[in-house]
């Protein structure tokens, strides 16, 4: 019985999970704005959201969102995680940094939208099961 409870969670709790780590990615790309030869990374959501779900060759599944945020970009800790790219320089620069600080506040901003977007249905599913769990008394 929990499992159907919390199956249809999944899809969300995965999102969110996948959220977090996207947004933390970008916080490190603007932290690192002014260094001297670093390459900015991003990952495909929708595909790393595909993959998470089962839908992907590599089979990356998200176990649990705290598993995923003690990740490293490089696969630390062994585990498959979503696919890191490179961010392609809009502007040659001198030093040989790839990061846009208009993409990233950007990317940065939307993805912190959808962040919360996640953060409310997940809230708004979690209210709606347990009103419906209530008893006709409970009022």
């Amino acid at each position: 019985m929990i499992n159907r409870l919390t199956s249809t969670l999944d899809f969300q709790t995965r999102a969110l999970g996948l959220r977090a780590e996207r947004q933390r990615l970008i916080a490190s790309n603007i932290a690192n704005a002014d260094t001297p030869g670093y390459v900015a990374r991003d990952f495909n959501f929708a595909q790393a959201l595909q993959q998470a779900n089962g839908g992907g060759s590599s089979g990356f599944k998200l176990a649990d969102n705290a598993a995923l945020a003690a990740q490293t970009p490089d696969g630390g800790n062994g585990s498959a995680q979503p696919r890191l790219n490179y961010a392609m320089a809009s502007q040659t620069n001198l030093d040989g940094n790839s990061v846009d600080m208009d993409r990233e506040r950007a990317s940065f901003a939307e993805n912190a939208l959808k962040y919360e977007s996640t953060l409310r249905f997940i809230n708004s599913s979690v209210k709606t099961t347990l009103d419906a769990m209530k008893s006709h008394n409970q009022g």
